[in-house]
């Protein structure tokens, strides 16, 4: 691993995710992370864009929870089966990341119509296309034509989702909750235990989708551990202890 920065605590900033609140971070920038340093920083709550890697360091706050499925044990309800279903003609391919102009038209348009947001190409590039660590992108093709690209993060135990764009006008097959099925599918086949969906926030309703996709773990932040379930943080550890804990 090469630390181009060492770790440091930005500045307090408007929460993007719970208004009325603050949000600071722990941060540093790297590269050549290999996969089992990128599954310790995993493991302790660490995210990352491009050569950015940070986790929340927000005091008294720790309402941005990491969650994980369990791979080999993970059943799709009855809802997520009917997703798969309309989705049996999807072809799903694995490939190195690649950058290419119709990856980057489709990540505008999502966008635009998704977020009224304005992209910016070296950004872009920066933010997905750059290897920090061992990293992948899934490729969804309807009827022969790419409709969606997942950014994913491949640790010495984890597949870990890192950003996923599709093309709004495909939004009828429900892309987001099938990449995640078909990513947990990836990953063990890789033989790997874990899928990382990033940071859960309880009061997002934008973020409940990540509750969905059982049995999952959460990281307890106080313990330092990861549970069964939802670990509902506390002042004291009794609530932790209650629960099976995973390191």
């Amino acid at each position: 691993m090469v630390i181009l920065k060492e770790p440091d605590i930005s500045s307090p900033v408007d929460c993007p995710y719970i208004k009325g609140e603050k949000f600071i971070q722990e941060y540093f920038f790297a590269y050549r992370v290999n996969d089992k340093e990128f599954d310790e920083f995993l493991s302790a709550g660490w995210r990352r864009f491009g050569l950015f890697f940070f986790r929340p360091a927000c005091g008294g706050c720790r309402k941005c929870i990491p969650i994980r499925t369990v791979c080999s044990e993970f059943k799709p309800t009855k809802s997520q089966r009917r997703i798969l279903r309309k989705n049996e003609a999807t072809e799903v391919r694995l490939s190195p990341l690649r950058f290419s102009d119709e990856i980057y038209r489709i990540y505008e348009k999502h966008s635009r119509i998704k977020f009224g947001q304005k992209s910016d190409l070296s950004h872009f590039k920066e933010s997905f296309f750059t290897p920090a660590v061992p990293s992948a992108q899934s490729e969804y093709y309807i009827e022969g034509k790419l409709a969606a690209v997942g950014f994913i993060d491949i640790s010495r135990h984890a597949l870990s989702s890192v950003y996923f764009i599709y093309d709004p006008d495909y939004s009828s097959y429900s892309p987001g909750t099938f990449s995640i099925m078909k990513e947990i599918e990836i990953a063990a086949e890789l033989g790997l235990k874990y899928y990382n969906l990033g940071y859960w926030i309880r009061e997002n309703s934008s973020m409940s989708y990540k509750g969905n996709f059982s049995p999952y773990q959460t990281y307890n932040w106080q313990a330092g551990l990861w549970t069964d379930g939802d670990c509902a943080e506390s002042d004291d550890s009794e609530g932790v202890s209650q629960k099976k804990q995973i390191k």
